[in-house]
């Protein structure tokens, strides 16, 4: 496996074909409700809802703030200090126990610094008269770093804890199975190994990746389906940012090729976009696909249509957005579905954004 590494350190990069048969469409000024919900935020990366009209967001810094009833709380509910926020590292994904009820559970990934090593871990609160205790660390020793940590959690309809990793500009670690870096994992609720996995012992659910950051479950049948930025710089290659749907023990390319090439014992992307996006955060309404995206700064809609065993993608559109790199509210970190709207987290104090008044914010956008 070692010769193999080294060896995928010298290739260059394959570039395959967009898979799409459709051209993203531009439109500036849907015709949507948006009002701002919560605002002055600093960095929120995770959304979460919870029970009696309260929320969760995540700030990169390494605070988790409660919402209720559309307020944001002044002081944070849980600072955890551990964080080491620098770059794209901190505090990123959340997610509350599929039975939340009965289990009150909050689950947290962030980055941290040991003995001068980064790496990125999973830990679960208990949710308790407004406030989180530490209960147990699900999954450590994840590969960190100041780039490319992933960070998105997601419980599936098997109420099984899915967990993107990012490769931390390593990118031979991608193909490495003996690497938590650069793939998507799967655990039980309590941080353990669910015997069907596709590797043994292995929390590995899919690999190839480069940084998978949105997961979202196809309605009704419960696909998975993952947003991952592409190249930034690597042999000369930039963009080809990718959806994917992702499948048990599946190898979807990274750093070999990006995609569509049809390779055996390869999984091609389902969308894939050669000018620069990166799509964040995700979620599906009926059959839209609804993307947060960073430096194209747009809210990407996209209608996917399942036929038989396979999808076929309908029509993109890129809402707020006047062409690729101008959006109305700036870099977009997050979008969550709940009871008739879309909640969208602004991501305009990460250092790369223009800061709006009022940022960052998340925005309420009526969809029913």
């Amino acid at each position: 496996m070692n010769l193999i590494l080294n060896i995928l350190i010298f290739l260059k990069i394959e570039i395959g074909e967009v898979p799409q048969n459709v051209q993203d469409k531009f439109i500036p000024e849907p015709n949507l409700k948006v009002e701002i919900w919560v605002k002055n935020l600093e960095i929120p990366w995770s959304l979460i809802f919870l029970e009696d009209e309260k929320a969760l967001v995540s700030e990169r810094p390494g605070r988790i703030r409660l919402i209720e009833k559309g307020i944001l709380k002044d002081k944070p509910i849980k600072v955890i200090k551990e964080v080491h926020h620098s770059g794209e590292g901190g505090l990123m994904g959340l997610e509350k126990h599929p039975d939340f009820t009965e289990k009150p559970y909050i689950y947290a990934m962030y980055t941290y610094r040991e003995k001068g090593e980064i790496k990125n871990k999973v830990v679960r609160f208990i949710f308790y008269k407004d406030s989180l205790n530490f209960d147990k660390v699900i999954i450590d020793e994840i590969p960190g770093g100041k780039f490319h940590n992933g960070g998105r959690l997601k419980f599936g309809p098997d109420k099984m804890l899915y967990i993107t990793t990012g490769e931390t500009f390593k990118r031979e670690i991608a193909q490495d199975l003996k690497n938590l870096g650069g793939k998507i994992l799967r655990l039980t609720p309590e941080g353990e190994i669910p015997p069907d996995n596709p590797f043994k012992n292995s929390p590995i659910y899919s690999y190839g990746h480069r940084n998978p950051q949105g997961l979202a479950f196809y309605p009704e049948s419960g696909e998975l389906f993952a947003s991952e930025h592409g190249p930034s710089g690597e042999d000369g290659v930039y963009a080809h940012d990718e959806v994917n749907i992702i499948y048990k023990g599946g190898n979807y390319g990274w750093p070999l090729f990006v995609g569509k090439l049809s390779k055996k014992g390869y999984i091609d992307p389902l969308i894939l976009w050669k000018r620069t996006t990166p799509p964040a955060g995700m979620c599906f309404y009926k059959n839209f696909l609804f993307i947060a995206t960073l430096r194209s700064e747009a809210l990407i809609k996209i209608e996917i249509k399942k036929i038989e065993d396979s999808f076929k993608v309908i029509n993109i559109e890129r809402l707020f957005a006047e062409d690729y790199f101008n959006g109305k509210y700036g870099r977009l970190r997050d979008v969550v579905y709940h009871n008739g709207y879309l909640y969208v987290l602004t991501s305009n104090r990460d250092g790369r954004g223009k800061i709006k008044e009022g940022d960052d914010k998340i925005l309420k956008i009526k969809i029913e």
